[in-house]
């Protein structure tokens, strides 16, 4: 060879290196856009849905209005109401959970009574000092933690909730309802965006784990942490750093007196208990009632179509569905949420109608004072008003959630409300009304005792921003 062939064949070699290199980057960058990119907001790797959350917010606050807010959010529900029946299947299927017909319910009660905009109302004071305004802007982007007993209920009602506000969303699933989850969440970010919303204005990790938790909560782009869950939940995202709020536990007491309308008090005591397999955190989980009327109440609530369980069946089930250690009793996870049929075959008892079980059992009882999530309701037998309420307050163990009571006597009542401090006090009624579920107020999911912003809308999900016009601008009187 001579040295101009020798030349000519190393360009080429460095040429096809050259190219080589150009189309293994190419690739590489076109396997990092696509992973980055997402699906309708569902996305591999939890610190892109940060970023493309973060980004659509941003987005969010220069293209739409709160007239644009107020269509968005129509629309939302709007799908999500054709979707509900969908939803509610594939949760049942998913998570082993609940009732398919109550999950159906419950989706189209936090789609129909979440409120958006207009609970976001303006203050104003106009004086000789001048002018001053106090209007609610949003935080930013907010990680929101949703939990399996209410998936994607919990997700409809926060996206309603914070867009409502100006905010943008990253959730963090229970991976035991991830699949629904992320369809759900799918269908709304298409809903957004064919309704002049940005992309990816709500969005989650497709496989959530703890460490997405972790990461959500570290990252600078996220301003606001909200958890909806168990108490050990909101705890560590307390110690965040965060501004959190917090929706914890419950296991919400009932106390009837020997005043009540009994038929009443058995009528709404079983449907709130056994709505859903007793898997919201407000339903009546145990009963305290007057020895004196007692008799009457459990007659009645079997003739609503509870099970009276004998002492030997509470026995069986007790060893079934909780697991004791050295710390105590705790639910069996395998067993919350099952239908009260499926937990009575276990024992040998064929009763496929039945949707609620109910035991008397004395107050110190695991099904008492451990919130179990099942359709089991204990019934306590008092002596008086006052063993009730101390009894009550005892199960309840401070979580200030839920309570209930019925009673036509206006001083017990308000005795009881006084001890309990619960966010929602019900009386005379199931406690699905204390939720706007059959009763009068908006709905949530997200029922924040712990760091007491109660039962949240839009307006807990924004920061209250003061505009002070002063010496006396702008009045015209």
């Amino acid at each position: 060879m001579d040295i101009r062939e020798i030349e000519l064949i190393v360009k080429q070699v460095l040429a096809n290196i050259d190219l080589n290199q150009i189309n293994a980057e190419t690739n590489i960058n076109e396997e990092d856009t696509r992973a980055s990119k997402g699906d309708y907001g569902v996305f591999d790797r939890v610190e892109d849905a940060i970023d493309a959350a973060f980004a659509a917010q941003k987005k969010y606050l220069e293209l739409c209005s709160v007239k644009d807010r107020d269509r968005i959010i129509e629309a939302i529900r709007q799908v999500a109401r054709e979707h509900a029946k969908e939803f509610a299947r594939m949760i049942v299927e998913e998570s082993k959970m609940g009732r398919y017909e109550d999950k159906i319910e419950k989706n189209l009660a936090t789609i129909n009574n979440t409120p958006g905009t207009e609970c976001l109302t303006t203050d104003a004071i106009s004086g000789d000092a001048g002018l001053m305004l106090e209007e609610y802007a949003p935080f930013g982007l907010i990680g929101a933690i949703t939990p399996v007993t209410n998936p994607t209920e919990t997700i409809i009602n926060n996206t309603i909730s914070m867009i409502a506000g100006g905010n943008a969303v990253v959730f963090n699933v229970h991976p035991s309802a991830k699949k629904v989850c992320a369809h759900c969440l799918r269908i709304l970010n298409r809903t957004i965006l064919e309704n002049g919303g940005p992309a990816d204005l709500i969005t989650m990790a497709k496989d959530p784990t703890m460490e997405s938790v972790e990461t959500i909560c570290h990252s600078p782009k996220v301003r606001l942490m909200v958890g909806t869950g168990g108490t050990a939940m909101v705890n560590a995202l307390l110690r965040s750093g965060k501004k959190t709020i917090g929706a914890g536990a419950g296991n919400p007491p009932v106390v009837v007196d020997d005043t009540a309308d009994i038929a009443l008090a058995a009528k709404e005591i079983y449907k709130g208990a056994s709505f859903d397999n007793n898997l919201l955190c407000l339903a009546e989980k145990e009963v305290f009632v007057i020895d004196r009327v007692a008799d009457e109440l459990i007659e009645k609530m079997v003739k609503e179509g509870a099970y009276l369980l004998n002492p030997s069946e509470v026995s069986r089930i007790l060893e079934i569905v909780f697991i004791k250690d050295e710390k105590g009793y705790r639910a069996n996870a395998k067993w919350v949420g099952k239908d009260a049929s499926k937990i009575l075959s276990e024992i040998g008892i064929s009763r496929p109608e039945i949707r609620l079980m109910i035991c008397e059992t004395p107050a110190d009882h695991p099904f008492v004072l451990v919130e179990q999530l099942m359709p089991i309701l204990p019934i306590v037998r008092c002596h008086s008003f006052e063993e009730a309420v101390e009894g009550a307050y005892r199960a309840e163990s401070g979580n200030r959630h839920t309570a209930s009571m019925f009673s036509k006597n206006i001083d017990n009542m308000t005795t009881f409300a006084r001890k309990i401090e619960t966010t929602i006090f019900v009386k005379n009624g199931s406690t699905l009304k204390g939720d706007g579920i059959d009763g009068n107020g908006f709905t949530t999911m997200t029922i924040a005792g712990p760091t007491g912003e109660g039962l949240t809308c839009a307006r807990s999900f924004a920061r209250r921003r003061r505009c002070m016009l002063a010496d006396g601008g702008f009045r015209i009187v």
